[in-house]
């Protein structure tokens, strides 16, 4: 793929392109960082938004202490690009994915999540047998009702089978809220997150008590964030999407402090009525399922719906004298899942072309 230029103006950008606006990014990141440090916190972003070892790296110089990944696939990429401090968390089985949990081992420190004791035996195995140890958190079901052995007893029963296994060093507890970060009420959702959340700090003092360390205390997504990092006992959040800032997390989980850093910038196909516009990205260029896209800058414009390649726009009187050749800058509905969906950021400073960041995580699904 031919590339444009640097300083290329953003106009001149072929479209469907998915943009960062370089400031708006740096922002977000310095406004996490205060955030977390203000409550004593550590930040983990997840890196399963970007897939991006670029935006990694300055998340690192900025503050953060590591990266969550998704899966083992998405770490092996970022340990390349030299970032070592890595929490995969989903959990690791079958014979194939502990073989190369152990190459990764040899090259960072990874941390991985179990909630039984199955997953953990065979990885305990490979690598007492390579000479090595891997850090590991339990994974605690605090709700969603997902993964995660259940809080209290059953948690610490687990929790001394894995600290008995040399290959293995407990590092602490996990857990998510994600099954509260749409609640409308925001009085009811800080109380209900602060429920869950007690289920995991109240699990790590039994563990205390039980004489089994548990350093880190893991939760938080951006949907969660303001209340996550106020619950005291817990070490770090994930929260990673706040650095794009989307449609689902601004409307639909009240976040609303943070910069739409991302935006796909498209071009007006075709005006097929006078309250109908046709753009050139549909479904293989943004994602639907979570929240809609919405027109930055323009309330009279709405996406109606998508097919394969094509955005149909409802067009109000007022957006009625919009024109073949045009261009829209949509913010996505849900940024993880439009991300994926492009190769490339377009990384724009002040209007022009500033750096273009491979998604070099990206179809790491393994």
């Amino acid at each position: 793929m031919n590339f444009p230029p640097l300083s290329t103006p953003k106009d001149d950008l072929d479209t469907p392109a998915l943009c960062l606006d370089l400031a708006a990014l740096e922002a977000n990141i310095r406004d996490a960082i205060k955030l977390c440090r203000r409550s004593g916190i550590a930040w983990r972003p997840h890196a399963k938004c970007h897939k991006s070892p670029d935006i990694g790296r300055r998340l690192i110089d900025a503050g953060a202490i590591g990266l969550t990944c998704a899966k083992l696939g998405e770490a092996e990429v970022f340990a390349a690009a030299g970032i070592h401090e890595l929490l995969i968390a989903n959990p690791i089985a079958g014979p194939r994915k502990v073989e190369r949990l152990v190459a990764l081992r040899r090259k960072a420190d990874p941390i991985i999540c179990l909630d039984h004791l199955d997953q953990a035996l065979p990885i305990h195995s490979a690598m007492q047998a390579a000479g090595l140890r891997v850090r590991a958190l339990i994974e605690i079901d605090i709700g969603l009702d997902r993964v995660g052995v259940a809080p209290g007893e059953a948690a610490v029963a687990l929790a001394r089978q894995v600290a008995a296994l040399p290959g293995i060093k407990l590092a602490g507890i996990m857990g998510y809220e994600g099954h509260l970060l749409t609640i409308e009420d925001q009085a009811e959702k800080a109380a209900k997150i602060r429920a869950a959340l007690t289920l995991l700090t109240d699990t790590r003092k039994l563990l205390e008590q039980a004489k089994i360390p548990c350093p880190i205390v893991s939760c938080g997504g951006t949907g969660s964030l303001p209340f996550a990092v106020l619950q005291p006992g817990i070490t770090e959040v994930q929260a990673g999407g706040l650095i794009f800032m989307d449609v689902f997390y601004r409307e639909k989980c009240k976040i609303g402090h943070f910069r739409c850093a991302l935006t796909l910038l498209t071009t007006v196909v075709s005006r097929p009525a006078p309250d109908r516009a046709i753009i050139d990205a549909g479904r293989k260029a943004m994602n639907i399922e979570i929240g809609m896209p919405v027109v930055r800058g323009r309330d009279d414009i709405r996406v109606d719906r998508l097919s394969a390649e094509h955005g149909i726009l409802k067009l109000d009187p007022s957006a009625q004298n919009l024109r073949i050749g045009d261009r829209l800058e949509l913010i996505p509905g849900y940024g993880d899942l439009t991300t994926v969906l492009h190769n490339q950021f377009y990384v724009l400073k002040n209007g022009l072309l500033n750096d273009i960041w491979p998604l070099t995580a990206r179809g790491r699904l393994e």
